[in-house]
């Protein structure tokens, strides 16, 4: 059963809009709600995940002038305060829905109106992990990896090989993200595989983005020397970070 104070007190508590009696009763009411305690404790996760990778977005100019011209609209067809504060909840609603539409999956922008997104990279690292689907090309020898995928698509990815890092090269295969053909380079991290997806970009160096987590699964991205990569796997995000920073050198 779903507890009444999940979709009101718990979010006026986490943005400290209580007062001190009513947020004690509601501390009180945690000791003894798993519902709530699981909520807040996710909510407070996610806040804290966006403020670590200080994502910003300034509202495109249609947005803002459409906003603005709602706002004269109501103040114009009505006196009520009330009404003005409603027009100004819907904008910052807009806002907010702009925001995490933008930042809930990696800000990949290959050279194509698709785009990758993290579902895509997640889904194609599973898949991967079926029996006979991990790699077309099974070696630890860069100089195998990296000529097999010559004629097989319309660039050749950089492969190196980081055995001495604790980064084995296992192989590579050729994968599709976002209808687009992409070439997938496969590494070992102690008993957990990573899956390195690469394509060519026009779009300039990036450094590696602030890792993000989706069921389970860690993904770090960036882009180098006019490829486009994305790392993922279960490993975790410092093991993804040192991965990438290998592959930049």
């Amino acid at each position: 059963m779903s507890c009444d104070f999940s979709g009101t007190l718990l979010h006026a508590y986490l943005d400290g809009e209580l007062d001190a009696v009513r947020a004690a009763e509601f501390e009180r009411h945690l000791e003894n709600c798993r519902e709530c305690t699981a909520t807040l404790g996710a909510a407070e996760s996610l806040r804290a995940s966006l403020q670590r990778a200080q994502l910003y977005e300034t509202a495109p100019p249609e947005l803002r002038k459409k906003i603005r011209s709602k706002l004269k609209i109501s103040a114009a067809t009505s006196r009520s305060p009330l009404a003005a504060w409603r027009w100004l909840a819907a904008a910052a609603a807009i806002l907010l829905v702009t925001g995490v539409g933008w930042f809930a999956v990696p800000h990949f922008r290959p050279d194509r109106p698709e785009s990758v997104t993290s579902a895509e990279v997640i889904d194609a690292h599973i898949r991967s992990l079926q029996a006979g689907h991990l790699t077309d090309v099974t070696s630890t020898d860069q100089h195998t990896v990296k000529p097999w995928f010559d004629g097989k698509l319309d660039f050749i990815p950089p492969v190196h090989d980081f055995m001495d890092e604790g980064f084995p090269l296992i192989g590579g295969r050729l994968d599709v993200l976002g209808e687009r053909n992409v070439a997938a380079l496969v590494y070992g991290r102690r008993k957990h595989l990573i899956n390195v997806f690469v394509w060519p970009t026009k779009d300039p160096d990036t450094p590696i983005h602030p890792p993000g987590s989706r069921l389970g699964y860690q993904w770090v991205h960036w882009r180098h020397q006019g490829m486009e990569f994305c790392a993922v796997s279960d490993v975790s995000a410092q093991d993804l970070h040192e991965l990438a920073q290998l592959m930049i050198q």
